[in-house]
């Protein structure tokens, strides 16, 4: 039985693995990292097969996944080299285009790209993926079936994959708590209850919407009562430009992705 295995036991590769073992997953999970504490402590806690030598990983592989950071993806698939039989390989790393992958690992690889969210961790996340054009649906079904296993997949065009990856980032979610929590904090709530009223006021709205068959602008509508304080603080927000800095700071990650993909 052919594994899953993964080149890199960072942060991505222990959410992914924490997921799949929460979903049961049947099929061996195989680690490479050139850390040996990394996989030792993957062993420990997720049961994975930890494998130092990169060809012996390799040659365990169904699904091949590269979860490594995008600075490092050129040295390791220089280390990995031609491979001489039929494999699918998956990319995690954000920015970097199926047309360097494709030239990588010589023709019997085939490749998709994936940005799995670390929440994946508890089944709950969301995985944008994009396929080569030459990867059969066989193949594309074996990607789409790992990534199920651990949230939502989406596949979207490579050409939209950047602008996805940088909006979807649970970073967001983070950062606009700490946000909204510490302006609550400036103006005299404690730590805790300001926590506690920025995190329902964000996930109490987003799961309101993905549960209701009402449009976002409706909810908006009735949310903010005219004359009313939401309305009077979402109007002092946009006209002090929310809307422009978070379209500046997607442009920024979008153009550190397109430094990945030149790397």
């Amino acid at each position: 039985m052919k594994a899953t295995v993964f080149l890199g036991g960072g942060r991505i590769t222990s959410a992914l693995v924490a997921g799949l073992r929460l979903a049961r997953y049947k099929l061996p999970i195989v680690v490479h990292d050139r850390n040996p504490g990394k996989i030792r402590q993957l062993k420990r806690q997720y049961g994975v097969v930890a494998e130092s030598n990169l060809r012996r990983a390799i040659g365990q592989a169904g699904i091949l996944v590269i979860a490594v950071r995008p600075a490092s993806v050129r040295d390791l698939l220089a280390d990995v080299g031609c491979v001489n039989r039929p494999l699918v390989a998956v990319s995690l790393a954000a920015g970097v285009p199926l047309a360097r992958l494709r030239a990588a690992l010589g023709p019997h690889v085939r490749w998709a790209r994936a940005m799995p969210s670390p929440v994946c961790r508890y089944r709950c996340g969301l995985t944008a993926v994009t396929f080569d054009r030459n990867l059969p649906n066989t193949a594309r079904r074996a990607v789409r079936d790992l990534f199920g296993q651990v949230g939502t997949v989406l596949e979207i065009p490579e050409s939209k994959f950047d602008v996805f990856t940088v909006t979807y980032s649970s970073s967001h979610g983070y950062h606009a708590l700490a946000t909204l929590a510490g302006a609550a904090q400036t103006l005299g709530l404690d730590r805790k209850s300001a926590l506690a009223a920025a995190a329902h006021a964000l996930a109490d709205g987003i799961v309101s919407w993905r549960h209701e068959s009402i449009s976002l602008e409706r909810l908006l509508h009735e949310a903010a009562t005219p004359g009313g304080i939401a309305a009077t603080v979402m109007s002092a927000m946009d006209a002090r430009g929310y809307r422009r800095v978070v379209e500046q700071g997607l442009r920024a990650g979008l153009v550190r992705a397109r430094k990945n993909a030149k790397r």
